[in-house]
């Protein structure tokens, strides 16, 4: 009998999967912290026989080759792909015995499109297709974006992610449930899920890729397409090179004096704690990325690569699971950290800095005072092309802190979709000395509180 595991990746919007029977195990697309692969094996009582990566992954750092180091795994990687690591090469065709008792097998299938390479695994038991684990190519309700190898290629590779999605509606059956690994909230996915599991038969009935002819399908798709997190620029060559092992150890612990120097130096100190709190008080010239939101994601994206970055926590757990999820994304050692009462990260004198947090109801009711205030919208350009407020400035989130110094003077309140890139733009700002107010509302409120809403993208800063 078969059994299918999924592992959540919240943060990254990903999933990975060990699947297999008592006689062994195959892990999917696993993640760099594979602790978790290793638990969930143990918990089975089974032995991981393979590693499967359906491609070269751009938005996260692969813990596949560790896993097959540590356990002894054969390491599938689908033959096109360019590394410079020993490896299993997969072919559109190949079958590997999972667990010949049961009869469990893995076949591959060649789907390019997400990238020149991407291959989908298919289990199967005595002969019957079971589960097809499609990692970037057919997802839940959409497909793996074409547009993150080579702009050059990204019409060609629409292309065949189209045929692809063809390929293999046409070889599996209808019952056959379909396990990505993106779309569920990664910037790999062209679309988010909305739902939580699916089978190849219900795509067929709604997924663009199969209800719409190529042409139509490719015009939508490249349409559609968002923006492209800067962190995902380093992923691949990571990957293609072969990760180092994740190193979870706690870091050093950092004293007030310590957090001055390298706040003077430059380096990046993240408050990992709840906008609420950062916003009623904070050490002066840190930014806010909550541990709970999409941390890896958007600190990744935001930060220069490479430079040091100091970790405070309201506790020793939430610092050891922001570290976890920050070696995902090749964040990997922080310079240091500090846990506890922000008041205790304070050299004698200092004060913790503050900014007020607000409504669209009290935008609205600011914006018919004598001197209104300037508003920020952080949003991608799609989502604010979508609905804006009228007259507000416009920054997307992930270049703001390259182009604050075009914003005029003045209060500024900032806004997002729900409050939490707001939080972060109102960090960075309040730590470039600008006063600050964060908008910690769902945009739908907006309207409700009688803001002038329309669509189209006109207002950037110094419009």
């Amino acid at each position: 009998m078969f059994f299918v595991d999924t592992l959540e990746i919240e943060g990254l919007g990903n999933r990975s999967y060990l699947t297999g029977g008592p006689g062994g195990a195959v892990a999917v697309d696993p993640p760099r912290d594979i602790d978790q692969v290793i638990a969930a094996a143990a918990r089975r009582g089974v032995r991981i026989a393979y590693v499967a990566e359906t491609h070269v992954h751009n938005d996260y750092v692969t813990g596949g080759l560790e896993l097959a180091r540590i356990t002894g795994a054969h390491y599938l990687v689908p033959a096109g792909a360019d590394v410079s690591y020993r490896r299993v090469l997969v072919h559109d065709g190949d079958d590997f015995d999972v667990d010949p008792a049961e009869g469990l097998s893995l076949r591959a299938v060649a789907t390019p499109g997400h990238t020149p390479h991407h291959t989908a695994y298919v289990l199967s038991e005595q002969g019957r297709d079971v589960a097809a684990f499609t990692g970037g190519s057919l997802l839940i309700g959409t497909v793996g974006r074409p547009d993150l190898v080579e702009p050059r290629l990204t019409e060609r590779l629409a292309r065949a992610q189209h045929a692809s999605a063809h390929r293999l509606a046409d070889q599996l059956a209808d019952e056959v449930p379909v396990l990505p690994t993106h779309g569920f909230g990664s910037f790999c996915s062209a679309g988010q899920a909305d739902t939580d599991a699916t089978t190849v038969g219900a795509e067929r009935r709604r997924n663009d890729a199969l209800v719409k002819d190529v042409d139509t399908f490719v015009a939508d798709l490249l349409a559609g397409l968002d923006d492209v997190p800067a962190y995902y620029a380093h992923m691949g060559p990571v990957n293609s090179a072969g990760p180092a092992p994740v190193d979870l150890t706690p870091a050093s612990p950092a004293d007030p004096a310590e957090l001055a120097r390298r706040l003077a130096a430059g380096e990046w100190v993240v408050d990992l704690r709840a906008r609420t709190a950062f916003a009623a008080g904070h050490l002066a010239g840190s930014f806010n990325f909550e541990g709970d939101g999409k941390l890896a994601t958007y600190l990744a994206w935001l930060i220069p690569w490479g430079k040091p970055v100091t970790l405070l926590a309201e506790s020793p757990e939430q610092l050891a699971a922001a570290q976890r999820e920050l070696v995902r994304v090749g964040i990997d050692r922080p310079a240091a950290a500090a846990t506890g009462d922000p008041a205790g990260w304070l050299r004698p004198g200092e004060q913790l800095r503050s900014f007020r947090r607000a409504t669209f109801a009290d935008l609205a009711k600011a914006l018919t005072e004598d001197e209104p205030p300037l508003v920020l919208d952080v949003r991608r350009d799609g989502e604010r092309s979508a609905a804006r407020i009228e007259g507000t400035l416009h920054i997307p989130l992930h270049q703001l802190h390259r182009r604050s110094g075009e914003l005029p003077e003045g209060v500024l309140w900032v806004h997002c979709a729900g409050g939490m890139r707001a939080a972060v733009a109102a960090s960075l700002l309040d730590a470039a000395g600008r006063q600050i107010v964060a908008v910690d509302d769902g945009f739908d409120a907006a309207a409700a509180a009688g803001l002038p809403i329309t669509a189209g993208a006109e207002g950037t800063a110094g419009a």
